[in-house]
C-alpha cells in the first residue's frame, strides 16, 4: 500500500480497521514484534529463497529460504545441482532445462519456469524460479545468480494450471473416445480394428501401437499400428520370457516405461537387429489384466523422446485397463459365435446330390455382427423321377431359437418334398407344420421343383423373394412368380395358398434364388440392392463357383451385412450341339386372374433386353388375345413362349399352349360382336402366323420380324 484507499482520513491508514479479519495463530513465532527484519527473513516470511550458480564450476549455492522452498535439510544437499533430484521429478528438471537452455540460445539475460518438487512427505507443490544470467567480457554466460519460490498458491487460478485442466479434459476425451469405440467391438477382429484404424494409436496419445494376446504360455502379436515397417516373423510369435517387452510385462504382470529407443534396446538387446521398426522415442509397455488373468499386453510408441509423468503412465493403464476388458469380451463373443454358427451349420445339408445335365452350388454366411445366428436355410433334394428340389427360406429372427425352429422346418420341408408333391401342396403342409409347433415365428420360403434334363421349373414362394434367372447372353430377368403369406402366418389367418408358377431354364442359363441378407442394407430400399444383384451376375465370372464367391464377397462380406445370407446357384449345362437360343416360357393357370398381365409385363423385360424396338407392342398385345383365346376356349391353362429366333433378319417366335385338341378357327365378326376377332389382330400384327398340333393339344404361335436400328450390325 502506497497510501490510504480513496475518501479516508489522511492521518493514518491501518488495513485492520473495520475490516472483519480472523484470528490466526502465527507459524513464525520467533520473528520479534518490534527489531528490524532482514532481507533473508523477509525472503523467508514469503516462502522465498536465493540461488547463486557458478557455472564454470559447478556449483548452485542455496540460501537458507531456498533449502526450506526445496524442503532439504542441513546434509541433504552437497551443492551439485543434480543432487536436487530428490526433489525436482524428471519430467519437472526437463521443463526447467527447456527454459534455460532456450534462454541461453537466444542469448537472453534472464529465464523463468514453473516446476514441481517431490516433498518429503509425497506431496507435490508449484514452485516457480526466476534467475539473471550474467555475462563475461566475451558474452559467455558463467553465473546465475535467482530466486526461487513456492508458487502453489499463485498458481491456483493460472494460465497454467488452466492448461492443465485442459489437459485433464484431453484425457478424459481419449479415455472416452477409446471406450466408446471399443464398446461397440464385439470380436477380437473388432478390437483390432479400432486400435489399428485411423487415429487408433492417437487414441491413446501414441504415434504407433502393438497389441499381443497369451495363447497357451506363448506370447502372439496380433496387431500393429504406426510402426517403422513389417513387424518380422520371428517377432509374431515369442515364448513369455524377459527377451522382449511384451512377454515381459505380460510374464511380470507390471508396467514398463522408457525415455528413449535406446534404453529400450539396452534392455531387450533381442531388438537391436529391428531398431529401423522401432520409433525413435519413448515407449510404454502394459500388461493387459482381466479378472486377475493376464490375456495380453499392450505397447506404446512415440516418435519423440521423453519421461512420462505420472498422469500420463495412470492414463495409459486405464486405457489398458479398458483395452483388457475389451479383448476379454470380444475372446468370449468369438468362443460363443464360434459354437453357435457350428450349431447352425450342421443343421444345413452338407452334401449336395449330383443333378444330371446341370450343376448346383450353394453359400451361407451368418450375420457379421451381432452375437445372435440367425434362420437362414437352403436345400438341395433329390426327388423321384430325376427331378430336383431347391429350396432356400429364412425365419424370423436372429437367435437360437430361429436357428432351431429352422432345423424342425428344412426337415418337415424335405420330407414333403422327397415324397414327390407339387410345390404348393409341399407349402402348405410345411405351413401348417410351423403353425402347430410350439413358436411364434414364422418363414418366408422359395420352393421349386426343377427338371433340369428339360429346363422345366415349377416354382411356388410364401412371402420370399422369387428366383432370378440368368441366361447364357446375360440377360437378366426376374420373372412374375405368384406367392402367397409367410409359412405359419398363411395357416393361421386361413389362407394357406401358394399358386405354382412355371417357368423353363434354356440351356446355358443359371438360376438364382437367396434370402434377403444378399439384396437388403439398413437404410436402403430392397430395390436397389435387387438392382445391385443383378448387375454383379450380369458382370460376375461364368464358372458357378466363381460366380458364387464373387457374389457373396461383393454383396453381403464387404458391407458387413447384419442380416446372415443363403445363396443358391442351378446352372443348367447346354447340351452337345445344342443350340442356346433366348427363351422365355411362362405358365398361365386357368383360375388366374392376374396370370395374362404378368405375362405382358415379363413380356416387356424380356423384349427389351432383345432391343425388340417398334414390334412390342404388337408382340404384346398379339400375346394377351391368344392367351385369352386359349383360357376362355378350353379348359386348361396357357403356357406361353417367346423365343429369339437365329439367322438374319432377327425373327421373334410367340407360341401359345393349351391342351385342347379343337382347331383355331378364324371368324369374320361383324360390327356389333364382341368377340371374334383375336386371330383377326394376330394376322394383322404379325409377319407370320399358324397353328400345329402338340402332343395331347395344340400350339398357336406367330413371328415377328426385328427391324435392325440403324448403325447397329445385322443379328446382334
Amino acid at each position: 500500500m502506497t497510501g490510504p484507499p480513496p475518501g479516508l482520513p489522511d492521518e493514518g491508514y491501518d488495513p485492520r480497521t473495520e475490516q472483519d479479519w480472523r484470528r490466526v495463530e502465527e507459524d513464525a513465532p520467533g520473528v520479534s514484534h518490534h527489531e528490524p527484519i532482514g532481507l533473508r527473513e523477509r525472503l523467508s516470511l514469503n516462502r522465498m529463497g536465493t540461488f547463486d550458480w557458478d557455472l564454470d564450476g559447478g556449483c548452485m549455492d542455496l540460501d537458507p529460504g531456498a533449502m526450506d522452498v526445496f524442503d532439504l535439510r542441513p546434509g541433504e544437499y552437497d551443492g551439485a545441482p543434480m543432487s536436487l533430484v530428490t526433489r525436482v521429478p524428471p519430467e519437472e528438471g526437463l521443463r526447467l532445462d527447456e527454459a534455460l537452455s532456450q534462454a541461453l540460445q537466444d542469448g537472453h539475460s534472464s529465464y523463468g519456469a514453473y516446476f514441481r518438487i517431490q516433498c518429503r512427505d509425497g506431496s507435490q507443490r508449484w514452485t516457480h524460479s526466476q534467475g539473471r544470467i550474467l555475462h563475461n567480457a566475451d558474452g559467455m554466460p558463467y553465473r546465475i545468480i535467482g530466486i526461487v519460490r513456492e508458487a502453489t498458491s499463485e498458481l491456483a487460478d493460472s494460465a497454467l494450471l488452466r492448461s492443465l485442466q485442459q489437459e485433464r479434459q484431453r484425457q478424459t476425451v481419449m479415455v472416452q473416445q477409446t471406450t466408446a469405440a471399443l464398446a461397440r467391438a464385439l470380436s477380437v477382429k473388432d478390437v483390432t480394428r479400432v486400435l489399428t484404424g485411423t487415429g487408433g494409436a492417437r487414441r491413446f496419445g501414441a504415434d504407433g501401437l502393438v497389441l499381443g494376446l497369451v495363447e497357451n504360455d506363448r506370447f502372439e502379436v496380433i496387431a500393429t499400428a504406426g510402426m517403422g515397417g513389417e513387424v518380422p516373423d520371428d517377432m509374431m510369435t515369442s515364448r513369455l520370457d524377459d527377451t522382449l517387452p511384451l512377454a515381459d510385462v505380460a510374464r511380470l504382470r507390471r508396467p514398463l516405461f522408457l525415455s528413449t529407443r535406446g534404453e529400450l534396446i539396452a534392455r531387450y538387446p533381442r531388438l537391436r537387429p529391428y531398431t529401423g521398426v522401432l520409433p525413435t522415442g519413448s515407449a510404454a509397455f502394459l500388461p493387459l489384466i482381466a479378472q486377475d488373468t493376464v490375456i495380453g499386453a499392450l505397447g506404446l510408441f512415440n516418435s519423440e523422446p521423453a519421461v512420462q509423468s505420472p498422469e500420463a503412465r495412470n492414463l495409459a493403464l486405464a486405457l489398458a485397463g479398458v483395452v483388457a476388458q475389451s479383448v476379454q469380451r470380444a475372446t468370449l463373443f468369438d468362443q460363443e459365435r464360434e459354437f453357435a454358427t457350428g450349431l447352425q451349420e450342421t443343421m444345413l445339408p452338407r452334401r449336395l446330390p449330383p443333378i444330371e445335365g446341370g450343376a448346383v452350388t450353394v453359400r451361407y454366411h451368418p450375420a457379421s455382427v451381432g452375437r445372435d445366428i440367425g434362420g437362414d436355410w437352403y436345400d438341395v433334394i433329390a426327388l423321384p423321377q430325376g427331378r430336383t428340389g431347391l429350396v432356400v427360406g429364412d425365419v424370423q429372427g436372429h437367435d437360437t431359437h430361429a436357428a432351431a425352429v429352422m432345423g424342425q422346418l428344412r426337415i418337415a420341408l424335405r420330407a414333403y418334398a422327397s415324397e414327390g408333391h407339387s410345390p404348393e401342396t409341399v407349402l402348405v403342409r410345411a405351413s401348417r407344420f410351423l403353425a402347430e409347433l410350439d413358436t411364434e415365428r414364422f418363414a418366408t420360403c422359395t420352393y421349386i421343383q426343377a427338371d433340369v434334363e428339360s429346363g422345366a421349373l415349377h416354382v411356388a414362394r410364401a412371402g420370399h423373394l422369387g428366383p432370378l434367372i440368368s441366361n447364357s447372353s446375360r440377360h437378366i430377368d426376374w420373372p412374375e412368380v405368384s406367392g402367397g403369406l409367410p409359412l405359419g402366418l398363411a395357416t393361421l389367418f386361413g389362407h394357406d395358398h401358394f399358386p405354382e408358377t412355371q417357368l423353363f431354364l434354356e440351356p446355358g442359363s443359371t438360376l438364382l434364388l437367396c434370402t434377403d441378407g444378399l439384396v437388403e442394407q439398413p437404410g436402403q430400399d430392397i430395390s436397389a440392392g435387387i438392382d445391385a444383384l443383378s448387375a454383379a451376375v450380369r458382370a460376375g465370372p461364368a464358372e458357378l463357383e466363381a460366380l458364387a464367391d464373387h457374389l457373396s464377397d461383393h454383396l453381403w462380406a464387404d458391407p458387413g451385412s447384419e442380416d446372415d445370407m443363403a445363396l443358391l446357384l442351378l446352372h443348367r449345362r447346354p447340351g452337345p450341339g445344342a443350340a442356346t437360343t433366348p427363351r422365355l416360357r411362362l405358365h398361365v393357370h386357368q383360375a388366374d386372374p392376374s396370370g395374362a398381365a404378368e405375362v405382358r409385363s415379363a413380356l416387356r423385360r424380356t423384349l427389351d433386353q432383345w432391343r425388340a424396338g417398334s414390334i412390342t407392342h404388337n408382340i404384346e398385345v398379339a400375346a394377351s388375345e391368344l392367351i385369352a383365346n386359349a383360357l376362355t376356349h378350353t379348359e386348361s391353362g396357357a403356357l406361353v413362349c417367346v423365343e429369339l429366333l437365329p439367322g438374319i433378319p432377327r425373327r421373334i417366335r410367340l407360341e401359345v399352349e393349351d391342351r385342347s385338341s379343337q382347331w383355331p378357327r378364324r371368324r369374320s365378326p361383324g360390327e356389333t360382336a364382341t368377340s371374334g376377332r383375336g386371330l383377326m389382330l394376330v394376322e394383322a400384327l404379325a409377319d407370320r402366323w399358324g397353328a400345329e398340333p402338340r402332343g395331347a393339344g395344340k400350339a398357336l404361335w406367330c413371328e415377328f420380324v426385328v427391324a435392325e436400328a440403324p448403325g447397329e450390325p445385322p443379328g446382334n
